[in-house]
């Protein structure tokens, strides 16, 4: 049985062309139909309130912080190759994180034991919280609905207040830990 080829009137230039066309023209029709994302929380607005399972299942509240700056880092899936990378670099930071008094609490919507998992697979020494109803994720952007399978890699600083002191829309999961860090020592941190 022979093959097709792509020779003759299939590879002519026009043809390449109309391809390329209908290609961007689907793209677009895509990106446009694609819903568009929460608006993230700003500096200065109260973090709302939480209430979520951590790896170990204990519950940790965003009252059990009050008076304490942390770092909510969301994450789309747990021992993924980002996701690693991202955690390994707040782990390697962990210290310069606990001098300044800083909590580092990543979540995600794994279940709490996939979580667990994890955290023993890369030797974190800070919790990973499970969002599994997406609730906090929609409340503050990291998540445009509750259907949405993945947590969107955002993350927040919320000072000592209770009120984001910066918000992250775009985190580079290799260097995202130094980003937060020279935020803080420049004083646009807690």
């Amino acid at each position: 049985m022979s093959r097709p080829t792509l020779t003759g009137p299939a590879t002519s230039p026009q043809m390449i062309r109309m391809r390329a066309v209908l290609l961007a023209a689907l793209v677009a029709a895509t990106c446009a139909a694609a819903p568009v994302r929460a608006d993230l929380l700003r500096p200065g607005d109260p973090f709302p309130g939480w209430s979520l399972p951590d790896h170990t299942g204990r519950m940790v509240r965003a009252s059990d912080l009050a008076g304490k700056p942390y770092l909510l880092w969301f994450y789309p899936k747990a021992m993924t190759p980002g996701c690693t990378a991202e955690g390994r670099q707040l782990r390697d930071r962990f210290a310069d994180f606990q001098r300044r008094g800083v909590e580092v609490l990543g979540v995600s919507f794994d279940a709490p034991e996939k979580n667990a998992e994890f955290v023993r697979a890369e030797g974190f020494p800070f919790r990973l919280l499970s969002d599994r109803e997406h609730a906090l994720a929609v409340a503050v952007g990291a998540a445009r609905s509750a259907e949405q399978s993945t947590a969107t890699r955002i993350s927040y600083l919320v000072g000592a207040d209770g009120k984001v002191q910066r918000a992250y829309a775009e985190v580079s999961p290799g260097s995202h830990a130094g980003q937060v860090l020279d935020d803080l020592a420049a004083g646009t941190g807690p």
